[in-house]
C-alpha cells in the first residue's frame, strides 16, 4: 500500500480492480476543510483518463508492471506481433488495443510492453522515434523568415506540421507525447 500523499508521475495504481498511471497530481490544502489530493489518472486496460481526488493520507494499493523490451515484427489483419529479444516469445496485440502507439510503430522497431500479472496491458514508446517524410509540398525559398510550418505525412501514416525547409524523403525526430515536430535527424 501507499500513501497518495506519495504520488508522483508515473507511479502505477489499482483502485476500483482496475490498473491506472499517475499523469499529473495536486496536493490542495483548502483554507477550511481537510486537505485533499486531486489527481488525474490513466488506465493501462482502456487507455480512459479520469480525474479523481483523494483525502489526504489515504492508502491505495500499488500496481507492479513489468516492462519487458520486445521487438514490433509486423501486423497481420487486425493483430500486431511483438517478439521478446531474449526468449523469442511472441506475443500478439489488438490493433484497438494500441491505436495511439501504432501511429509511431514500425517494423523491427524496439518498444516496452506493460505487463501485469501475465496481462499484457500495452506497449510504452520511447520519448522520441525517428520517422521518414513520404510527403510535404516543397518549400518555397524565402518562406523561412515567417517561421510557418506545413503538413507532411510519415511512414506510419501521422501527419504533423513541419517547418518549410523539410522535404520528401528527410527523417524526422518526433515527440511521443503530443506528436509534435522535434527536429531533423
Amino acid at each position: 500500500m501507499i500513501s497518495v500523499n506519495d504520488f508522483r508521475t508515473g507511479l502505477t495504481i489499482e483502485v476500483d480492480n482496475s490498473i491506472w498511471r499517475v499523469m499529473d497530481f495536486q496536493h490542495v490544502k483548502p483554507g477550511k476543510g481537510a486537505a485533499f489530493v486531486r489527481s488525474k489518472l490513466r488506465n493501462l486496460r482502456t487507455g480512459a483518463v479520469q480525474e479523481k481526488t483523494f483525502r489526504a493520507g489515504e492508502k491505495v494499493a500499488k500496481a507492479q508492471i513489468d516492462n519487458r523490451r520486445m521487438q514490433y515484427l509486423y501486423a497481420s489483419g487486425d493483430q500486431h506481433i511483438f517478439m521478446d529479444n531474449e526468449s523469442y516469445e511472441q506475443i500478439e496485440l489488438p490493433a484497438s488495443a494500441i491505436e495511439y502507439e501504432l501511429k509511431f510503430l514500425k517494423e523491427n522497431m524496439e518498444v516496452q510492453i506493460m505487463m501485469y500479472q501475465g496481462e499484457t496491458l500495452g506497449v510504452e514508446l520511447p520519448n522520441t522515434v525517428e520517422l521518414e517524410v513520404t510527403d510535404t509540398e516543397p518549400g518555397i525559398k524565402g518562406d523561412t523568415a515567417s517561421g510557418g510550418t506545413k503538413p507532411a505525412t510519415l511512414e506510419t501514416g501521422l501527419t504533423v506540421n513541419v517547418p518549410f525547409f523539410v522535404n520528401q524523403g528527410d527523417r524526422l525526430i518526433i515527440n511521443t507525447t503530443d506528436s509534435s515536430y522535434v527536429s531533423r535527424a
